[in-house]
């Protein structure tokens, strides 16, 4: 018996040692020189509060804030028309990227906003802290509106609250008598 033997012969490619600790791959960030400032977050005309404290620049508060009538536990988005439409409006004019509100009892929230800070952003600052209390645990549920008092402080707006908003007139339903 004679047997065909056939020797395959294959190339062996020698294995190469990858030390990560030694030899790591260039990252994209090592590649960048620098840190590159965003720039889209920068809206012209709207200021830090801080550069208008600097610059002694006064601020005005929008006085559709007093005419709310809103209740400082329910969502500014309950607000019927034509209280809603002030919503949109900057709260301060020259625009600010971010404000301090203070209540007299000494809670303190932020309103941000990098486009300006705008009435809902205030309000919605003030629901955050609110929203879980009912109307009977709170003194003063009503917002009166927003006083600046820069000789206390540039950087912050006083928030004033009442006991009751003022009446708002309902619309008369129809009675149709058969």
């Amino acid at each position: 018996m004679s047997a065909a033997v056939t020797t395959r012969t294959s190339t062996v490619t020698p294995q190469t040692v990858f030390d990560s600790t030694v030899q790591s791959p260039i990252s994209p960030v090592d590649s960048k020189s620098g840190a590159k400032r965003r720039t889209s977050s920068n809206v012209p005309g709207v200021y830090n509060i801080l550069d208008l404290e600097k610059d002694r620049t006064e601020l005005e508060i929008a006085v559709e804030t007093q005419k709310l009538n809103w209740r400082i536990n329910k969502s500014p988005l309950t607000l019927d028309e034509p209280e809603k439409s002030y919503l949109k409006k900057m709260l301060t004019t020259p625009p600010v990227k971010k404000i301090d509100l203070h209540f007299p009892l000494g809670l303190e929230v932020s309103a941000r906003n990098l486009r300006g800070v705008t009435i809902k952003d205030a309000l919605d600052a003030i629901y955050k802290q609110f929203r879980k209390k009912e109307d009977d645990e709170l003194e003063k549920p009503v917002l009166a509106g927003f006083e600046w008092d820069k000789d206390e402080c540039w950087t912050r707006l006083i928030v004033h609250c009442k006991k009751e908003g003022a009446s708002q007139q309902k619309k008369a339903k129809k009675n149709d008598n058969l």
